[in-house]
């Protein structure tokens, strides 16, 4: 616990949260996006050359292989058809090949098939936020570079998936698959049904708390008291993050009871793309685990539940 407060704190000065929409102190010239997640984001917003183009299909030749691009801050995206699927920090899909070997990891996707499915570098790697850092691992390819394994299992990109959010890989050849957070196939579990048809973020009647916003998956979100709004700060970051991690854009569309006046998305420092609740950083904990769960309600006298409106639900005055 000791150790995750120190980091935060002492990365509280630096992480200046850049913001996507006025009136929660951002300057109008800050250029970032309008507050979509990034899996909704349209074509125009993209960058015009992104690396992962769609020339040189598997088994083509032509094009020159795809630049090793780093990836990052990896995160978790919560997909109705996959569910849990890992992504880079731009928020592209991360692939398994069926052929590869995870003991020993072992990648047998080489030259016209490396050009349509490049292999995520294993340098500059962070571990998403609430999963297990020690997943994480490296295998050295062929031509001697290292690159990314989860789970002992060798990551791609695709190169047709030309957007965030895209899964055009998924069961290519029957023998691609997105990853799940362990390295495994990403599948939708049939328990995970109910929570899928909740909006992106709602309000649940919690029996001693009252009124508190849940995200789709029903976990209760979280504020904390050592964040600003205006200007909007993180005091949150390292293994503070690993701990509570941030709740992902959502759309307005996509909620129901809840504020959005100060709804934002917003870039934090460390590539994080997080959503805001009136101007407020907002956090889920990684000590929840199972729909209703309440137990980051009070953690250090700074860590409570967010109501409807975005306030603190039980914090001392």
């Amino acid at each position: 616990m000791g150790t995750w407060r120190s980091a935060s704190l002492a990365a509280a000065a630096a992480a200046v949260l850049a913001l996507t929409a006025t009136g929660c102190g951002q300057d109008k010239s800050s250029g970032y996006g309008t507050g979509q997640p990034v899996g909704n984001a349209s074509a125009a917003q993209q960058p015009a050359d992104n690396g992962y183009g769609s020339s040189g299909g598997y088994g083509q030749a032509g094009g020159a292989e795809s630049s090793a691009k780093q990836a990052g801050q990896l995160a978790v995206t919560d997909s109705k058809e996959l569910g849990k699927v890992v992504t880079d920090s731009a928020g592209f899909t991360l692939y398994r090949f069926d052929k590869d070997t995870a003991s020993p990891p072992q990648s047998n996707c080489s030259g016209d098939c490396a050009k349509a499915w490049p292999a995520v570098p294993a340098e500059g790697v962070s571990a998403a936020a609430g999963t297990d850092a020690s997943l994480l691992g490296s295998v050295t390819r062929a031509d001697g570079t290292k690159q990314l394994t989860i789970g002992g299992w060798p990551m791609y990109r695709y190169a047709k998936d030309t957007n965030p959010g895209d899964t055009n890989g998924q069961n290519v050849g029957g023998t691609w698959h997105a990853a799940a957070p362990d390295g495994k196939k990403a599948a939708a579990a049939a328990d995970q049904a109910p929570a899928q048809s909740m909006p992106g973020l709602s309000v649940r009647k919690d029996p001693k708390l009252g009124d508190v916003i849940v995200d789709a998956r029903g976990m209760t979100v979280y504020r904390f008291k050592k964040d600003s709004a205006w200007p909007m700060k993180s005091a949150c970051t390292g293994a503070c993050l690993q701990k509570w991690p941030a709740v992902a854009p959502v759309d307005k569309s996509n909620t129901k009871g809840i504020a959005l006046k100060g709804f934002v998305t917003f870039n934090r420092p460390d590539g994080v793309k997080q959503q805001s609740i009136t101007c407020w950083p907002v956090y889920t904990f990684s000590g929840d685990t199972k729909p209703g769960d309440t137990n980051g309600q009070g953690v250090g006298g700074t860590w409570y539940a967010v109501s409807p409106e975005g306030k603190l639900v039980g914090a001392p005055k």
